[in-house]
């Protein structure tokens, strides 16, 4: 380990832990936990994880503090959060062009929401941590033979084969060197120039420059440079814009992995999970008395649960008060993922019946994961126009309750490829099979991302007429 990693570990803190907290950390082990790896080698599992509780931590917690009031500003309206990546990172896909199409692309729909909303944007990106999937079955048949499920790089590897997709250990510290890596890359482009606002325009380059969105894109950054041009005529200091903060995210699912990523705050003497800033229980594991709601109830960092179509008002109140006892604005947040064709259905119902028993939770839409079909061609898709369909009634269903949407939750990548039907580029089954590159979820491309910006801009512009 290098000076300056040891320095870093130790400012990040390992203080004594209670025998109480310690055992709270661990209590989710007598719990079944559900969608864990299947290790062969207890052995194996064991050295690795040793391993990993001495590796340096992947965030600070005090860069999760601050991503949490950010989010409490979200909550109260004062702020909007913006989560997108990859739906499974691959270690194939950390290169550095790959990291940084994707950061450019949160980016560039960073700057539509705020110019368009008037309103700071947490950044936050499905990155350097989200190599773990849940499955709907453990194991794959193709052509009369049966191997383990694909369940994310982290796990095994996506090729059809039995040493493949044998669950390894390894890839749980290959895992975190990826994840350390596209960190580094993330906050040498974040605070090192890149992100600089007065190269807005830059951003644009290397993408399809014929595509309607790029030029209604390419307007805005005019409006900005006038704008920018016009604060320095006036003597403004740009310090504030040369760099943005930039969190990462992913599911907290293999806990194994998470708990041995889990460090004692030497400020507070309290557990913070150290592999990403913001983490999330999924649909699948959200159950009240699961081993996921269990582990992340004890750490400190800002949490995030899906809600899908079935989830009621006890369900959330009951997960609020397990996962958020104190009511602490920024900590919780609901990510809902119902469905464009029973989201005006079941999102103001569920809204009806919480009332204001929650107004410390920040709501956030996740508009990919209720509409995944299957093309004509075989292909996983999604269409575009449901994926706005469900933003569209997500936005309205808060307006008509009075409550806060607070921000978007979509994979996405920073590459052209043709993963989700529809959009201005006008994607058809046929056109799927141009550039179908993802490993499981389809993604919107860098066109949609930029689509979707300009009609959750229009929103957000909306809402602030009629509250004016």
């Amino acid at each position: 380990m290098s000076l300056n990693t040891s320095r870093l570990y130790e400012a990040a803190g390992q203080a004594e832990a209670s025998e109480e907290t310690i055992a709270g950390l661990d209590a989710w082990r007598s719990l079944e936990p559900l969608q864990q790896p299947t290790y062969q080698d207890a052995e194996e599992l064991a050295g690795v994880l040793d391993r990993l509780r001495e590796v340096p931590p992947l965030i600070f917690a005090g860069e999760a503090d601050r991503l949490r009031d950010h989010i409490a500003q979200a909550s109260r309206g004062e702020a909007f959060v913006l989560a997108g990546g990859d739906c499974a990172e691959s270690f194939a896909s950390a290169s550095a062009d790959a990291i940084r199409r994707r950061v450019q692309t949160v980016l560039q729909m960073a700057v539509v929401l705020t110019y368009g909303g008037s309103l700071p944007v947490a950044k936050i990106g499905r990155m350097a941590g989200q190599f773990a999937k849940p499955r709907s079955s453990d194991m794959e048949t193709r052509d009369g033979v049966t191997l383990p499920s694909y369940r994310g790089d982290i796990v095994n590897d996506h090729e059809f084969t039995p040493e493949a997709r044998r669950h390894d250990p390894n890839r749980l510290l290959d895992a975190y060197h990826v994840s350390s890596s596209t960190l580094n890359l993330i906050r040498a482009f974040t605070t090192g120039g890149f992100a600089d606002l007065r190269l807005v325009h830059e951003w644009n380059r290397g993408f399809l420059g014929s595509n309607p969105n790029y030029h209604r894109y390419e307007q805005l950054a005019r409006e900005i440079d006038r704008a920018l041009k016009f604060m320095d005529a006036c003597g403004a200091d740009f310090d504030a814009i040369g760099s943005v903060q930039f969190f990462s995210a992913h599911e907290a699912l293999l806990l194994e992995y998470e708990r041995a990523l889990t460090r004692i705050d030497s400020r507070t003497g309290d557990p913070y999970d150290v592999s990403g800033h913001f983490l999330w229980i999924g649909e699948r594991t959200r159950q009240l008395d699961s081993a996921h709601v269990d582990f992340l109830s004890r750490v400190k960092n800002p949490i995030g649960v899906k809600l899908g179509p079935t989830a009621t008002a006890d369900d959330a109140l009951a997960l609020a008060d397990k996962l958020d006892p104190e009511g602490e604005p920024g900590r919780l947040t609901f990510i809902t993922r119902m469905g464009a064709e029973v989201i005006r259905e079941r999102l103001p119902k569920l809204l009806g019946d919480i009332g204001d028993r929650l107004p410390q939770v920040t709501w956030v839409c996740d508009p990919m994961h209720g509409n995944t079909i299957t093309s004509n061609t075989g292909y996983k898709t999604r269409r575009f126009e449901d994926v706005m369909g469900e933003v569209a009634g997500f936005f309205d269903a808060h307006y008509d309750a009075g409550t806060i949407p607070g921000g978007l939750h979509i994979e996405l990548t920073g590459d052209d490829v043709t993963e989700v039907l529809g959009g201005a580029s006008e994607i058809d089954e046929e056109g799927l099979r141009r550039r179908y590159e993802t490993l499981v979820d389809p993604r919107l491309n860098h066109d949609q991302s930029l689509e979707m910006a300009f009609q959750v801009a229009e929103y957000l512009t909306d809402r602030q007429k009629t509250q004016h």
